[in-house]
């Protein structure tokens, strides 16, 4: 190999190192010379060195072979010249190896200069930081004792807030326990209040059926009593016939059981006169004609309008002021014609004019509407004719009623005699107590079995 292309190789060689290691150039940000100038010359002259004393080759031939062999004489004759050149050239050399290996040893101590600058850096930042240290510590001892204040204060308050909240809660405890004790007492109470009521109300329905009972004992006795001198001292001729009273002051039965089986329980019957009064709210003095068990007159009282009855059955009016209701015995043609003229401002009769003789009818609708005040009320009650079910099941029950009457009759008395205003309701549905006439088409049902009873109201012009 040629020492130029070995000299080419070995810079390539460097460069290639110096790509790889740039940082071997400087030290301690200090620039190192380049060395490599000196190492290329270093190298041309151990070749230049090498090539002293040796023949330059030629092409083969006797004339090549002879030149050789006298240039080689010629430096054997001159060596004795040259040899100390040749000392110079290897010993220059020679420091020139010293030179680069005391440079190398340069860089090395340069090199490890910098390791121990750096190791002074190090040592600095260490002391830095263990001064800093030190600072920090005193500043993290004085945040942890000020952070242990404000957690053991924000403890105490929290334990004073929950102390606070306990107490709350006890007396919220305390007031509910004592609102539901007084909630308990005054329950206690109203149930005390209720079942006395309740023992006083049934009390009271005790008295009314041992009163009911002792009145319908003593009737008994009373018709017993009358029954037996009638027999005992019955005359030889028949007694000359006598016209039928306006309304039988006493039947040869129980009418007031009748009643009761018949026609329906006090409650039934106050529950459906109910519907009278919004026309008697706020009248001055009532007239119950016919008031039987009272239930008419019952209603007055407990809406606040002053109300009497007149009745032909003493045990009717006696059952009536066992209530403390205000009745008496009296026929009506007789009562209303002592009464004075505008002296009531409301009349009312229930089942009465279906027992009248029908010649005695407007009798009744004349005294009764010249007794009433201006704007008085007059309300009749009676079986509806017009319902075909209260011939066949309700009407003929009874067997002191004479007739019915129609309310076109009706109210053609009433505006004979001065009333006006005149109101017809029919009442009591022939379909609740006969359920079987739903069959029916509802026209052909409301014209024959509408209701089994009617109401009609007038008022004085």
């Amino acid at each position: 190999m040629d020492t130029d292309e070995l000299t080419a190789i070995l810079q390539e060689v460097r460069d290639r190192v110096r790509a790889r290691h740039p940082e071997a150039l400087t030290y301690a940000a200090v620039p190192l010379p380049d060395l490599m100038g000196l190492l290329h010359a270093r190298d041309a002259a151990e070749a230049k060195v090498a090539a002293i004393g040796t023949v330059n080759p030629r092409a083969g031939g006797p004339l090549n072979w002879l030149a050789q062999q006298a240039k080689k004489a010629i430096a054997r004759a001159l060596d004795w010249h040259v040899r100390e050149q040749v000392e110079f050239n290897r010993n220059m050399m020679a420091c020139v190896e010293a030179t680069l290996e005391a440079l190398e040893e340069t860089r090395r101590t340069l090199s490890a200069m910098d390791q121990q600058a750096e190791l002074r850096a190090e040592v600095r930042e260490l002391k830095d930081i263990r001064s800093h240290w030190v600072d920090w510590r005193q500043e993290w001892e004085h945040k942890l004792v000020v952070n242990e204040t404000k957690l053991l204060r924000g403890l105490a308050e929290l334990n004073a807030a929950f102390q606070h909240r306990a107490a709350l809660t006890e007396s919220f405890f305390r007031d509910q326990i004592k609102l539901q004790h007084s909630d308990f007492e005054a329950a206690v109470e109203r149930s005390g209040v209720d079942i006395q009521k309740r023992l006083w109300a049934d009390m009271e329905r005790v008295r009314k059926d041992y009163d009911h009972l002792i009145h319908s004992e003593l009737r008994l006795i009373r018709q017993r009593a009358a029954a037996s001198p009638a027999t005992a001292n019955a005359p030889a001729a028949a007694p000359p016939a006598q016209a039928p009273a306006p309304f039988p002051a006493q039947s040869q039965f129980d009418y007031a059981r009748f009643a009761g089986r018949f026609r329906g329980a006090e409650d039934y019957v106050r529950k459906g006169q109910q519907f009278y009064l919004p026309y008697f709210s706020g009248r001055q003095e009532v007239l119950d004609i016919g008031c039987g068990r009272g239930e008419f007159l019952e209603l007055m009282r407990e809406a606040g309008v002053p109300a009497h009855g007149i009745d032909l059955s003493q045990e009717s009016v006696d059952l009536c002021q066992q209530k403390g209701l205000q009745a008496e015995t009296a026929d009506l043609f007789a009562y209303l014609a002592d009464l004075p003229e505008a002296s009531v401002d409301g009349i009312f009769s229930a089942q009465v004019v279906e027992h009248l003789p029908p010649d005695r009818l407007p009798d009744m609708i004349r005294l009764a509407a010249s007794r009433l005040r201006t704007d008085g009320v007059l309300a009749i009650e009676t079986p509806n004719p017009e319902c075909l079910a209260i011939f066949a099941s309700h009407f003929y029950l009874d067997p002191t009623h004479t007739r019915p009457v129609p309310h076109p009759l009706l109210s053609f008395y009433m505006e004979e005699f001065g009333l006006g205003g005149i109101e017809v309701h029919r009442l009591s549905p022939a379909i609740e107590s006969m359920p079987a006439l739903a069959r029916l088409p509802e026209e052909f049902r409301e014209a024959f079995f509408g209701g089994l009873d009617y109401a009609i109201v007038g008022r004085k012009l």
